[in-house]
């Protein structure tokens, strides 16, 4: 197949959709497959365009195989709305743009962890007059309520935007040929919709195995969390945003600290929109058991997971999160770190199923405190889990099969097939012979 992918994030951007749709790509390349891959330059989550690339109309570069064409947009940081939906649809416009100047392929895919990307692919698709898969890994507008105050959405001027919103969603869900979602949840919410189930298909978030290899802990990097030997490191290694509400690893901190338990400490890796607001809360009152240690290569994420003794993985309680299935909760599990999960619905049941660690309510810094003093207490119990989650995890989240999964998908979708009724756990990768 020749394919094109729409994503606004790509490598050497961290976060989970570049490192998502960076290991599908490399793959399909390595099975045998010509993949473009159409983004913007790299400047996730401060805005700033990384070194050794520049926002330019247009540059071309080959990574892993797979050939990445960037565009101008205009870049805004991780933080604030309107500014951000400016950089979005500056996104939808030059992906169009540049969509016209590209060999047609026999397939497009549009990933959502932003709206407007979804609607480039939809336009890029109708151009080329061939097939479009829509990967919904954010549900817009939903994500844009869930993480402000909904009564803001009630009426008026803005009520009357959302609905335009919910519009054009509904239009972009029926101009796809199918429909992948990385979840069961999504799948749930788009079937409320009214989407036919016949044009959904679950391939889930996963983890490179090959990357994320247990390990020894590294003692520098224990040691800038400030954790000694005998202590307990509890550790959020990821984006640091208005959905994941860390005020509770404050919280939680802070509790220990009043609680005498100085064997727990607490660390974010991370960077995000509202790391500066944490800190300037954290300066206000330190209680000394907890460090922020900024944005770090998603190289180092391996040797920062097998430093901390637990992994936190937490979102705000609402109601869209409960459909949400973390990545960074198969990393962790990956890395033989049992997970402390403070997120409803969907993944609670997933993390309870594959035995990799406890759930806790989302926002409780009690629950939390409870659950990393008692592995604190019994380190070889906590171990055991860890080693448990591991194991479960990579039965059926590797991300080698999952993307033989998506891959077999693309082709029936290309060739006119309906994938209704494929059973996508009976699926193995396939790679190309060797010459």
């Amino acid at each position: 197949m020749r394919i094109t992918f729409l994503t606004h994030y790509y490598p050497p951007e961290g976060n989970a959709p570049a490192s998502r749709v960076h290991a599908m790509c490399r793959r399909w390349v390595e099975a045998g497959h010509e993949v473009t891959v159409l983004t913007c330059a790299p400047n996730v989550p401060d805005g700033v365009v990384y070194t050794g690339y520049r926002n330019r109309w247009y540059s071309r570069e080959v990574c892993d195989g797979v050939q990445v064409i960037r565009g101008w947009i205009y870049i805004a940081a991780n933080r604030g709305l309107v500014r951000r939906i400016a950089s979005f649809l500056s996104y939808f416009v030059m992906a169009v743009w540049r969509s016209l100047r590209l060999p047609k392929p026999d397939v497009v895919v549009a990933t959502t962890p932003q709206f407007f990307c979804g609607w480039a692919g939809v336009w890029a698709a109708r151009w080329w007059r061939c097939k479009f898969v829509l990967e919904v890994r954010d549900l817009w507008p939903e994500s844009i309520v869930a993480v402000t105050d909904p009564e803001r959405w009630r009426g008026g001027l803005r009520g009357a935007v959302l609905r335009y919103l919910e519009w054009l969603e509904r239009r972009m869900y029926q101009a796809a040929d199918h429909i992948v979602t990385v979840g069961d949840g999504y799948r749930q919410r788009l079937l409320d919709k009214g989407v036919d189930t016949r044009r959904l298909t679950v391939v889930t978030n996963g983890v490179e195995s090959q990357l994320f290899v247990p390990r020894a802990p590294d003692r520098t990097l224990r040691a800038q969390a400030g954790a000694a030997d005998d202590q307990f490191l509890v550790g959020y290694v990821g984006t640091v945003g208005m959905a994941h509400g860390l005020e509770v690893v404050l919280d939680a901190a802070r509790l220990a600290r009043d609680r005498g338990q100085r064997k727990l400490r607490f660390l974010v890796v991370g960077d995000g929109a509202q790391r500066a607001t944490l800190e300037a809360d954290l300066a206000r009152d330190d209680p000394g058991n907890v460090r922020f240690v900024g944005r770090r290569p998603k190289s180092e994420m391996p040797r920062w997971l097998a430093s901390v003794d637990a992994c936190l993985v937490h979102l705000r309680p609402t109601q869209l999160f409960q459909t949400v299935l973390p990545s960074k909760m198969f990393e962790a599990l990956a890395m033989e770190r049992p997970v402390i999960l403070g997120v409803d619905g969907y993944a609670a049941k997933l993390l309870r199923a594959l035995q990799g660690g406890v759930v806790v309510r989302p926002g409780s810094a009690e629950e939390l405190v409870t659950a990393a003093a008692a592995w604190a207490e019994d380190l070889d119990h906590a171990r055991s889990v860890g080693r448990r989650g591991r194991q479960a995890v990579l039965r059926g989240y590797d991300l080698d099969h999952l993307a033989g999964r998506y891959e077999q998908l693309l082709l029936q979708v290309s060739e006119g097939r309906s994938p209704a009724g494929y059973d996508e756990r009976s699926v193995e990768p396939r790679r190309r012979a060797a010459a």
